[in-house]
């Protein structure tokens, strides 16, 4: 017997966003409105694009797919999560119009037929304001992401990316919206996405413990800072160069994760693959990071032998994986994913740590489990591949204190380990995590 949908939840959810949207949506018109300039961010080759008035009618349809979306939750924890997002991206939206207004910088042709009742009536409410971010285009990603985890066949699936690219293009062709809303909602969607997962995971933001290490407080300063950077050149150059203010998102993420919300912010799961929202949201970051490790290790090979069956190195590539011969992976990896073939062999497990942080010694006994329930789940003459970015500290680490908790003694764990990959990096901090391990509990198990 299939539990109850949670209706009147749902109800109150939409008696308090409904009122909600038409009040605040029409403050900030208002206020918009009593400016006595409100600017413009319109391309030139937007005046080419051509209006379509029955594209209104995708657009006018995210109003039904909203209100019937808290109706299909199925479980209370679904609704009150979907309902922080659809809550979080209208506050922000409205504090955005609020902060910074804009307007539409050229007006609607008259429109007859079907479509004139429809923009009649958006009129009624709306003006040319409240532009970027696209509250539309965000509840667009907000409601893509809903729909797609109810619907199973996969026609279905793809029927529902289309009719909400549809949504997001009708905010061009129906002269609603310039394009710099487009990307800037886009990002305010995925934002929501990321911090209100739909998993009965912890929410980002009651994850949130600020920070006490020096290093990961110095971390986030300096990401911070690259943050601000971008974000200064993009509205320096203005045009192409506004593109900048994605990678000034991400650093600016990135340095959130590092003042408080620790290796779960990018939202790695148990397996080693991110959610969808977090690979975009932290792309430029990521991409950066992939770069990084292949200058430090495209010289090296991809991993090493340290003991009988286990082995040390980078986040392989598939193919790495496969030339290797499958074997089982351990990644200490948060911001980089394991490759998909392994995941979906049942062949990975992750626990995600943050790069240059030493993690507390709890932590690093729980890697070290990881790795022991790996080699015991593996078949005889099977490999355990332990990697992390670079292969150079955190899974070294791991290994050290893998080895030192079957008996070995750290300083002769890392230099088996050296003598295997000269490359690896242990500082003082690793030493003095490593030297807290408790060695009288015996081997460690899984956690």
């Amino acid at each position: 017997m299939k539990p109850r949908r949670p209706y009147r939840r749902a109800a109150a959810w939409l008696l308090l966003l409904g009122p909600l949207f038409y009040l605040s949506y029409g403050l900030a018109n208002w206020w918009a409105s009593t400016r006595a300039q409100v600017p413009s961010v319109v391309f030139d080759w937007e005046r080419g694009l051509p209006f379509w008035a029955w594209t209104i009618f995708p657009y006018w349809s995210i109003n039904v797919f909203y209100a019937l979306s808290l109706f299909l939750g199925p479980s209370k924890h679904a609704v009150d999560r979907h309902a922080a997002r659809l809550l979080t991206v209208q506050l922000v939206a409205v504090s955005c119009f609020v902060l910074w207004p804009l307007h539409f910088s050229f007006g609607q042709p008259a429109v007859e037929g079907a479509p004139a009742f429809l923009f009649t009536a958006l009129r009624g409410f709306d003006q040319p304001f409240n532009q970027a971010p696209s509250l539309h285009i965000a509840l667009a990603v907000i409601l893509w992401d809903w729909y797609r985890r109810l619907i199973r066949p996969h026609w279905g699936q793809w029927l529902a990316a289309l009719w909400a690219l549809a949504i997001c293009a009708s905010v061009l062709t129906t002269y609603q919206h310039h394009f710099i809303d487009i990307p800037t909602g886009a990002l305010l969607g995925l934002l929501c996405v990321w911090l209100w997962p739909l998993e009965r995971v912890v929410a980002l933001p009651r994850a949130w413990r600020l920070a006490r290490d020096p290093q990961r407080l110095r971390l986030a300063g300096c990401y911070g800072a690259g943050a601000a950077l971008c974000l200064a050149l993009a509205l320096w150059l203005h045009g192409a160069g506004l593109w900048l203010a994605w990678p000034a998102a991400a650093l600016a993420l990135v340095a959130l994760n590092y003042l408080g919300l620790g290796a779960r912010g990018f939202a790695m799961d148990r397996n080693g693959r991110m959610g969808w929202a977090a690979r975009w949201l932290f792309a430029p970051y990521r991409l950066g990071a992939a770069v990084n490790a292949w200058l430090w290790t495209r010289r090296l090979p991809p991993s090493v032998e340290v003991a009988p069956g286990l082995r040390l190195g980078r986040l392989p590539s598939s193919a790495e994986w496969l030339a290797a011969g499958r074997p089982r992976l351990v990644s200490l990896c948060a911001e980089l994913q394991l490759p998909a073939a392994a995941v979906e062999a049942g062949r990975t497990r992750c626990l995600p740590l943050l790069d240059l942080v030493v993690p507390p010694p709890g932590r690093l006994r729980r890697a070290a489990g990881l790795v022991e329930a790996q080699r015991r789940a593996s078949a005889p003459g099977e490999a355990v591949w332990v990697c992390c970015a670079l292969g150079f500290s955190r899974s070294a680490a791991t290994l050290v204190g893998w080895l030192a908790l079957q008996g070995r003694g750290t300083q002769q764990a890392e230099a088996l380990l050296r003598q295997a990959r000269p490359q690896i990096v242990l500082r003082a901090g690793w030493q003095r995590a490593l030297a807290a391990l408790d060695t009288r509990s015996g081997e460690p198990g899984p956690r």
